[in-house]
């Protein structure tokens, strides 16, 4: 992390500056503060892999210990969570330097919420999402501010919103991902958006953020999961700027079926929350729709709550204005910034001139919660085995567009899947 970080930082508890002690954990790589212990009025909190953890536990109890101690790779392991076996694991994979994303969420989360984020970027929800965050970031016409990826995972709605186009001389950083796990924010800063910044909190307590700061707040898919709802909104809403946007694709709802459903509100209750500024719904049944049938998200026509009675989640934009409207197209992306991949859902089998790609879910369940996206994956694709050898715009030729519109192929972080 940068130090610059520090000036949008305030304790969740008392709600003062957050101070760097100038002690033996302080460990610095280049310009960026690696590991080191932050102080206010009331707390102390470590900053590991250039994450601060403002959250008080015995894990980060155990951290400070560690890092004033120089036992930093014990630091690293506590708060990854990881048991004598599975930190050998780690320690064997951070020593290869091709180590991907999949393997290691592998050792972190064998689990079907690693599975989730293996498969994240092109499921349907993530589509819908990404959609949402790229118009609610164009309309606010901000691209000064920074924005925040709150609950935001192991990064993948950040790498969207860390390469969207801003115009600042800032020394702060242009994209934040927030979230309760540790393990996740050391992937999204490893693997899936290492030029973003992450900070280690939690969405049930007060948000450790100066208020009125982001152009755009963001909380996909995980708002159902949080008891402390009002807090977590009115949290929301005083770290976003007076004339940006709260954005939460994806909300669950009581009055329609959902796999892991969480903690549900009904339509009413979510928009209520969010009642001192401007809420308006939407249908991620019509969002996805739309996306696929016409390339836009239609922000014109919100839906009242009675509408989405039986519809399994909703999308809520809440503004202090009147400024988030209009068709907004999304374009498919062509450009690369990552490493043009064929998505991990395909499993290829030889065949004369090149490979077949098959359509494959990782589980029953998986298939069930997302199968949706077959209405973009087409069961098999053939692939020349030029291209599987060298995979570039060029050499995929006029069917590089529509692969990517499908999500065939895509645009994945350096690292992330074998």
């Amino acid at each position: 992390m940068y130090e610059s970080l520090l000036d949008m930082l305030r304790c969740p508890y008392c709600g003062t500056r957050l101070e760097l002690a100038n002690n033996d954990a302080v460990v610095r790589i280049g310009d960026e503060l690696d590991s080191g212990v932050l102080g206010c009025q009331c707390c102390a909190f470590p900053i590991v892999a250039g994450i601060p953890v403002l959250v008080t536990n015995a894990a980060t109890g155990a951290a400070i210990r560690a890092l004033e101690a120089r036992r930093h790779d014990e630091a690293l392991t506590g708060l990854l969570g990881l048991d004598t076996p599975r930190a050998s694991r780690m320690q064997a994979l951070l020593a290869d330097k091709a180590t991907t994303f999949q393997e290691a969420i592998e050792v972190l989360s064998p689990d079907p919420e690693g599975t989730y984020f293996v498969y994240r970027f092109s499921d349907p929800t993530f589509r819908v999402a990404e959609a949402l965050v790229m118009a609610a970031d164009e309309a606010t016409g901000q691209t000064s501010k920074p924005r925040l990826d709150l609950c935001g995972g192991s990064g993948h709605l950040t790498r969207v919103l860390s390469e969207r186009p801003r115009h600042s001389d800032s020394p702060q950083p242009d994209t934040i991902v927030a979230d309760l796990h540790f393990w996740k924010l050391w992937l999204a800063t490893r693997f899936t958006a290492p030029g973003c910044a992450a900070v280690c909190c939690d969405a049930e307590a007060p948000l450790p953020f100066h208020p009125d700061l982001f152009s755009l707040v963001v909380l996909a898919d995980a708002f159902p999961y949080i008891w402390n709802k009002r807090l977590c909104a009115d949290e929301m809403l005083r770290v976003a700027d007076p004339n940006g946007v709260v954005l939460m694709p994806h909300l669950h709802s009581a009055l329609g079926e959902n796999m892991s459903a969480g903690d549900t509100l009904t339509p009413s209750a979510y928009r209520d929350l969010f009642a001192t500024w401007q809420p308006r719904l939407f249908s991620d049944t019509a969002l996805l729709d739309e996306l696929l049938d016409h390339h836009h998200v239609d922000l014109t026509t919100p839906r009242s709550p009675a509408s989405l009675d039986g519809e399994p989640s909703l999308a809520l934009l809440a503004t202090r204005g009147d400024t988030i409207r209009g068709v907004h197209t999304i374009p498919t992306p062509l450009t690369v910034t990552g490493q043009l991949k064929v998505n991990p859902l395909y499993r290829a089998t030889s065949r004369p001139g090149g490979a077949r790609l098959t359509l494959q879910f990782p589980s029953q369940e998986y298939e069930q919660e997302f199968g949706t996206c077959r209405r973009y994956l087409p069961e098999t694709v053939d692939i020349p085995t030029h291209v599987l050898k060298t995979m570039t715009p060029d050499t995929l030729g006029d069917r590089y567009a529509e692969l990517r519109r499908r999500r065939v192929i895509l645009d994945l972080p350096l690292r992330y899947c074998p």
